[in-house]
């Protein structure tokens, strides 16, 4: 049975609000529960009354909630109302400002901040508070302001933001071509075997979980990511390491240590909040939820940024502190190794 209606003419008064595009391999799947997967905090019964009202399409045909989407197909999320991230009420939040210039400005981020607005999270976000402190910045690709680029709403550290039209577009090359310098510091599940190494392995939407990225074998699948590692320190059950990044995908350095066995301690979407790694012991078990409560969050710093000035041609390079929330948990397991000696080897 065919769920489609006849293609139409999209109308002026519809927004796009979501648009996703179904990854090969996906196998049949009733596109509301599809769409609940991709969409936060959405639920079945709005899926459904978006379908009913002839808000959903795929390949410019509306469909019904039970239409099943099938690879290579267009979803689209059409609304009457422009998306709210397209309105921008600045916010007096303040920033840590690392360097300014006329051209563009360096800003350590800290954790729990969303970059930019979308579903669920229409104020209190970067974007939100460069409004405030600065007038007309350009817009990148995607109509945000100032971004070149973006970390994880749980994720701290530097950010490049431009500040006129010729910084974005020079600085944007730089991350495409993969000149840019990008550093994070992560405290990971596990002791890493090798002291360096290198994750290849193309990205693209879990095919079960769509909130998380997942490596695909397949080369015809996804965005190809390279994440280059170096351990910093070893505390037995976890360790602390450095990852380089060559390429920036969404999730990249999250879901490539989750392919290799070794998630973010406390990254809660990828897994690493459960007790992967020690004892059975209680005493344990309240250590690591010790630590858990000194870090709220995934264990991922972007320490260090560097790319060459779009007027002057100057190498930059910034670097940062570890936020004290990271510090308190490392120097828990600094101490916990010490005083216990833990010796994990991976099999």
């Amino acid at each position: 049975m065919n769920n489609t209606v006849d293609t139409i003419d999209l109308e002026d008064e519809l927004y796009e609000h979501f648009r996703f595009e179904v990854p090969k391999g996906q196998a049949a799947l009733r596109i509301d529960k599809y769409l609940m997967g991709l969409i936060q905090n959405a639920t079945r019964n709005k899926i459904q009354t978006a379908a009913t009202e002839g808000n959903i399409f795929v390949n410019d045909a509306t469909v019904k909630s039970n239409y099943k989407v099938k690879a290579n197909d267009v979803v689209r999320v059409m609304l009457t109302h422009p998306p709210y991230e397209n309105h921008i009420i600045p916010e007096n939040i303040p920033l840590d400002i690392v360097y300014e210039d006329d051209t563009l400005l360096l800003i350590n981020k800290l954790p729990g901040m969303v970059v930019h607005p979308g579903h669920g999270n229409y104020t209190g976000t970067l974007v939100h508070a460069l409004a405030y402190h600065f007038d007309n910045l350009p817009m990148n690709s995607s109509e945000r302001p100032g971004l070149v680029h973006r970390i994880d709403k749980d994720t701290s550290g530097l950010l490049v933001i431009a500040k006129t039209e010729a910084a974005m577009t020079h600085l944007a090359k730089q991350f495409e071509a993969k000149t840019s310098e990008r550093e994070y510091v992560a405290l990971v599940w596990g002791n890493v075997a090798e002291d360096q190494g290198t994750i290849e392995g193309n990205l693209a939407r879990h095919l079960k979980d769509r909130m998380q990225m997942a490596v695909f074998a397949d080369p015809e699948i996804g965005k190809p990511a390279i994440t280059h590692y170096k351990v910093l320190e070893r505390f037995g059950y976890v360790t602390l390491i450095s990852c380089q990044l060559e390429t920036g995908r969404t999730h990249q350095i999250r879901a490539h240590l989750k392919h290799i066995g070794h998630p973010l301690f406390n990254d809660e979407r990828y897994g690493g909040h459960l007790i992967l790694k020690g004892t059975t012991f209680t005493k344990y078990k309240q250590f690591i939820d010790n630590c858990f409560k000194a870090l709220p969050r995934q264990a991922l710093h972007a320490k260090t940024l560097g790319f060459v000035h779009p007027t002057t041609g100057e190498l930059m390079r910034f670097d940062t502190q570890l936020p004290q929330d990271l510090q308190d948990c490392i120097e828990k397991w600094r101490n916990y190794s010490k005083s216990h000696g833990t010796d994990e080897v991976e099999e």
